[in-house]
């Protein structure tokens, strides 16, 4: 069997998730190794009002962080940074490492993350959710 040499997505189509019912952010899955067998993670992270991922690190992948919309603080170590529409930013392995939304709005960001290091799976093992509107006018780029 011929592997094929292009996956595509259309932003209408996305699958999404949250973690666990409770949670304050979910995932608009772009490309894992569960559904394309990459060996990275790419999704658009969306943080609802107030919401927060909770302290993380990672043993071996890098985590990177571009925002799409809306602005928000990210954390590295204790140190806090505020961050808006067109900053990135990389999480290197052993960082501690909290992104948060104070609000008003949603934060959207590019999340990349690789090695995959079990991302994927934790977010397919999660909650499916239903993107929005304005959330797919955001993966559009129509804000």
């Amino acid at each position: 069997m011929m592997s094929v040499p292009v996956i595509a997505r259309n932003a209408g189509a996305l699958q999404a998730f949250k973690i666990s019912e409770q949670d304050t952010n979910y995932f608009a899955c772009l490309f894992d190794p569960l559904a394309d067998g990459v060996s990275f993670t790419l999704v658009v992270e969306i943080f609802e009002a107030g919401g927060a991922t909770p302290p993380n690190t990672h043993q071996a992948a890098e985590e990177m962080f571009f925002v799409l919309a809306g602005s928000g603080f990210a954390s590295a170590d204790g140190v806090e940074q505020p961050i808006g529409p067109g900053d990135a930013f990389v999480l290197r392995p052993g960082v501690e490492h909290v992104v948060r939304n104070p609000g008003p709005g949603k934060l959207y960001c590019l999340t990349l993350m690789t090695p995959n290091e079990g991302f994927a799976e934790l977010i397919r093992g999660g909650v499916p959710w239903t993107l929005t509107d304005e959330d797919i006018a955001v993966i559009r780029g129509r804000q």
